[in-house]
């Protein structure tokens, strides 16, 4: 436990988050006293280039201790695609003892994938793990750097199909130098029994029968999500749809860039520069400024398309909740959780330089993150930033306006194929922590509503209790609201029957995202 917490402890220090330790790694640690030595040691020793251990697999282990450990978040899209961006091998010696080669291209997207794949399928994963140790109590015991190199070893050659002598050649190796050689020798007894049940086609996955609860838990190990999920899933859309929409989850995600106008970048130019970078992209169906990508993301950035504000990086279904907004030149519109800010910009670049977009969020060090983007995307003469939290803003704010914005926190169920990590972070009760977080903002949000004014309420979640049963509890808490039905603003795929907007991740292939537009009687 010294050792988990002592490496908890180390991540934190380097990324200034708070230390989030796993139910997992709460358990006692077997092998504390074997390796303590050994590591204090290792950190005490200069630092060593090592060119026999694969580099990728190296960074994806160091990667995946600092999501589960560090509470570190899975951004696969920082600059040079490295999580840490110049400290990702400063990371690498300080937990491992040594440091790698830098990585190449080809090594990036690999870790990419790796640390993405590992984390979506780590139920999945670790029910393999589990069985093939043949007790969960050697399970539970395993150090954390050990879990994260069978995982990857066991996502390489069940999901990636590489070379079964390759992983389990350069995962021993790596096992044996960064920790000691009975780890490497266990690793090697592990894979290989992997490779043999796999070949036999005989890998021992749980089978979907039983009762309700019974075939929940088979899904989730199967299609590896939380059982709370599969439940609340399947009693919403069905046990065909729940499935699909796990499936959207494991796949790699596409993304969409929006083309940024005010800086005199139409999609047709946008367009122009993707295939100058050889970057393959499809045409958006539903908005005239985006394209949406499936590769090549990582070529965008090292660009500096983003950096230089030409476009953005926003999905499509974020872009239509702006559709439902219906921004106009002129108008003063407030933005009530602005930040990180992808659909202020937005809006702001619709006012074409007249107007106003009043940004308050509580986060002032993403405000100032947003007002950095807001000049180099040009409009930042239209977005005022106010530094607040919505709850007590209202009390005394001079601010009003005929049009309000309210993306409201959420679970973000939407966007499980993005945020890989998300889906282990949320439990059931946050959902009612969250609903009672909702109800609170958009209370308050309605007083900085104009008679006649509009009030959008959106969501990156496909969770009713998040959406249409929170805009229900509004409407009988504030009758001088009603439901203004959104299907001038957007295509009528996306109308719901009541209404309102809704992105199906399976239907539409988009995140999943809802908006209400509602009215104010004069």
């Amino acid at each position: 436990m010294a050792q988990v917490l002592c490496l908890g402890v180390l991540f934190c220090a380097q990324t200034h988050e708070p230390l989030k330790i796993s139910e997992r790694t709460r358990q006692p640690n077997l092998n504390v006293s074997t390796s303590r030595k050994g590591r204090l040691n290792r950190l005490l020793k200069p630092h060593k280039l090592n060119i026999e251990v694969s580099p990728h697999r190296a960074v994806s282990a160091v990667r995946l201790m600092r999501i589960e450990l560090g509470g570190a978040f899975a951004d696969l899209l920082n600059d040079k695609g490295k999580g840490s961006g110049d400290n990702e091998m400063a990371y690498v010696e300080r937990t491992l003892g040594f440091c790698t080669r830098e990585l190449k291209d080809q090594d990036l997207r690999l870790v990419t994938d790796i640390v993405g794949g590992t984390i979506r399928w780590r139920r999945y994963l670790d029910h393999l793990i589990i069985s093939l140790c043949h007790d969960k109590n050697t399970y539970k015991s395993l150090e954390p750097l050990l879990l994260q190199i069978l995982r990857i070893g066991f996502y390489e050659i069940v999901k990636l199909n590489m070379p079964p002598y390759a992983v389990v050649d350069e995962n021993v190796r790596l096992a044996k130098t960064a920790l000691r050689p009975g780890a490497g020798n266990m690793v090697n007894g592990i894979l290989r029994k992997l490779v043999l049940l796999k070949e036999g086609k005989s890998l021992p996955l749980p089978k979907v029968e039983g009762d309700d609860r019974a075939q929940a838990r088979a899904l989730a190990t199967l299609y590896s999500h939380p059982v709370w999920m599969v439940r609340r899933w399947t009693k919403y859309l069905g046990q065909e749809e729940a499935i699909n929409l796990m499936i959207w989850n494991n796949n790699d995600p596409s993304f969409s860039l929006r083309a940024n106008h005010r800086r005199g970048v139409s999609r047709a130019a946008l367009v122009t520069r993707l295939n100058e970078l050889k970057v393959p992209h499809q045409i958006s169906l539903h908005l005239q400024e985006f394209v949406r990508i499936k590769t090549g993301l990582q070529t965008v950035i090292q660009a500096g398309l983003l950096r230089e504000g030409l476009c953005s990086v926003q999905d499509e279904s974020a872009g239509l909740v702006v559709s439902v907004m219906d921004p106009q030149p002129g108008e003063s519109i407030v933005d009530c959780c602005a930040a990180p800010g992808g659909k202020t910009l937005y809006m702001a670049s619709h006012l074409n330089g007249q107007g106003m977009v009043f940004a308050v969020d509580i986060n002032k060090g993403r405000l100032r993150i947003l007002k950095e983007t807001a000049k180099s995307h040009h409009v930042d003469g239209v977005i005022t930033t106010i530094h607040a939290d919505l709850r007590t803003l209202v009390n005394n704010s001079p601010v009003k306006s005929n049009k309000v914005l309210l993306d409201a926190p959420c679970s973000g169920l939407g966007v499980l194929s993005k945020r890989a990590d998300l889906r282990w972070n949320r439990k059931l009760e946050d959902m009612e922590q969250l609903k009672n977080l909702q109800d609170e903002l958009l209370d308050a949000a309605s007083l900085l509503v104009n008679p006649g004014g509009v009030l959008v309420y959106s969501t990156c979640s496909i969770d009713p209790g998040e959406n249409d049963e929170r805009v229900a509890a509004f409407l009988l808490r504030h009758p001088e609201f009603h439901i203004d039905p959104v299907d001038r603003y957007v295509p009528a795929d996306f109308v719901t029957d009541n209404g309102f907007y809704l992105s199906n991740p399976v239907k539409h292939s988009l995140d999943g995202a809802f908006a209400a537009r509602l009215i104010r009687a004069l």
